[in-house]
């Protein structure tokens, strides 16, 4: 690890400095200066400057960015209005994790790309213009991204929350020296383009002090579903984050995005348009999914991901609509295999 400075800030106004790297939980940021991915000359702890506070607004919850994610995911208005946001907090990580981890942190976590975390390889994120190995021939691609690649970048974004965050129309409350804004989650990250090293629209010094989670009848029967290699402490390969308002057999209302495909949490409207105000059927499910992956342009090596991400939403969806939101038992069943439906 690289030597640094370090320092603490109580209060958002005194934490937001352009020169200082952020730390709140450290879960990835921690990891990522030890491998010497990450080499801040200053480092501000800001915990202390972040509300963890969770409160019902008129349309929804403003979560405070120092909220842990275990925390939101077992607050009682979550549970009962936002099931698919508990379930994509609970299949992240681990207990110790997600014991530890920030939401706010948590939104901006860094791929888990090998060729990106290991420095002996060239990577245009981590070293703008030096190249991307994980496009060499031979190179291992079977965890990249299929949606918003770039000849630049191919990483996709691990996280779980975030995924449902953009589904559900959240967004973030950020403070800066020169004030703060509100950002919507579908436009907190940026496709790689040329500029794979820039992730996020947020400029130096910008720090995330809250998160809103509107409230809507299709995310009151909402899921997220995740596909993974094992049952626990794993990234997605494919998930689906979907909420339904159904009135009778046709779909009023949906949201929908995809995660472990994109190169930032993928949601849809392309899908969501194909489902609004039609009928609520398998095959109608079907062509949401082939709506979704439309844009697939998958690096080889990652094709079985286009498939795969199609199955995950079409089942989804039509497990939301025959039994609604998986209780907790139902989740950890579906998680180990075992189907209780």
């Amino acid at each position: 690890m690289v030597p640094f400075t370090f320092s603490s800030a109580a209060d958002p106004a005194a934490a937001a400095r352009p020169s200082a790297a952020y730390l709140a939980g450290g879960t990835t940021m921690a990891d990522l200066m030890k491998l010497n991915v990450l080499t801040p000359e200053e480092v501000t702890f800001v915990r202390p400057a972040l509300s963890a506070e969770v409160t019902k607004t008129d349309d929804g919850l403003r979560v405070g960015a120092g909220c842990t994610m275990a925390a939101l995911a077992d607050h009682p208005l979550v549970r009962s209005n936002l099931p698919a946001v508990r379930h994509a907090l609970i299949l992240a990580a681990s207990p110790q994790i997600r014991n530890m981890a920030t939401v706010g942190g948590n939104l901006l976590q860094r791929t888990r790309c090998p060729y990106f975390r290991h420095t002996e390889y060239r990577c245009n994120k981590r070293e703008p213009g030096s190249g991307c190995d994980a496009q060499e021939e031979g190179a291992d691609r079977s965890l990249m991204a299929v949606l918003g690649v770039s000849d630049r970048c191919i990483a996709n974004y691990p996280g779980d929350f975030a995924v449902a965050f953009a589904a559900l129309g959240g967004s973030v409350k950020t403070e800066r020296p020169d004030g703060g804004r509100t950002i919507a989650a579908t436009d907190l990250h940026r496709l790689p383009g040329d500029t794979p090293e820039i992730e996020t629209v947020l400029r130096p010094g910008e720090l995330i002090t809250h998160l809103t989670l509107p409230f809507s009848p299709a995310a009151a029967n909402g899921w997220y579903c995740k596909i993974r290699e094992r049952s626990s402490y794993a990234f997605a390969l494919a998930s689906a984050a979907v909420g339904l308002e159904l009135d009778g057999d046709r779909v009023k209302s949906c949201h929908i995005a995809l995660g472990g495909v994109g190169v930032k949490p993928w949601r849809s409207p392309e899908a969501e348009a194909t489902l609004t105000g039609k009928a609520a059927t398998d095959e109608q499910f079907a062509a949401a999914a082939e709506a979704a992956l439309a844009d697939a342009d998958p690096p080889k090596g990652t094709e079985y991901k286009v498939t795969l991400a199609k199955r995950t939403l079409a089942y989804a969806l039509r497990r939301l609509r025959d039994d609604g939101p998986p209780d907790d038992a139902t989740l950890f069943a579906l998680q180990h295999g075992r189907d209780v439906g």
